[in-house]
Formats: C-alpha cells, sequence, structure tokens
C-alpha cells in the first residue's frame, strides 16, 4: 500500500507542475481534461491515482509526455521541455508559433 500511494504522490506532484506551467486553475484544468475540481485536487496531492484515459487526456490537451509525468523531468531542461511541447503541436499551430517567434527575434533584432 506504501509504495502505491508514494507513485501517487509523485504523479500528482508532477500533474500539479504541468497545470501550473499551462497557468490553469484546478477548476479550468478539470474542465479541459474532463474531471471534477475535487478529483483533479485528490489526484495532485496523491490520495488518489490516475488512469490511463485520464493521462492520455492530460498529455494531449497540454502537450506534455506520459513519461514526464510518469518518470519526471530527469535532469531536462526548460529548453527540452519546450521542444517536446512543440513537437506534439499540430501543423497549424506549430507555424502560428513559429511565426510568433520571427517576429520576436525581428523585434529583439530592431532593439539590439
Amino acid at each position: 500500500m506504501r509504495e502505491k500511494k508514494e507513485i501517487n504522490v509523485q504523479i500528482g506532484n508532477q500533474i500539479r507542475q504541468v497545470r501550473e506551467r499551462a497557468g490553469l486553475t484546478q477548476e479550468q484544468f478539470g474542465e479541459l481534461i474532463s474531471l471534477g475540481t475535487k478529483n483533479v485536487s485528490d489526484i495532485e496531492r496523491g490520495v488518489a491515482g490516475i488512469t490511463v484515459s485520464t493521462l492520455k487526456r492530460i498529455c494531449e490537451k497540454l502537450s506534455v509526455s506520459s513519461d514526464w509525468i510518469l518518470f519526471g523531468d530527469g535532469g531536462k531542461n526548460d529548453l527540452r521541455y519546450l521542444t517536446e511541447k512543440l513537437e506534439r503541436l499540430p501543423p497549424e499551430q506549430f507555424k502560428a508559433v513559429e511565426s510568433f517567434l520571427n517576429q520576436l527575434l525581428q523585434l529583439c533584432a530592431k532593439l539590439n
């Protein structure tokens, strides 16, 4: 029993970090992945485990790797995290991000 609770706490912490990085409240996150706020809170605190279908919805909606949720960051830096998120974007969203970055780089070049 103790081992299961520890893994639930670890996974819950990772899910909380993903949610916070996305700038979502527990309520917003719950709506996005079809869970109630209490369920999100229970998962984040490690009180409840997570189903594979819920894990899949989190990964799809927030463009995050299931490995990251299950095993942690493994020492990855933020660049690697961002790269993984970009790799999971649909083509039209990727093009929008690419366009934004190009405009940002042009603006930075003008300021220097």
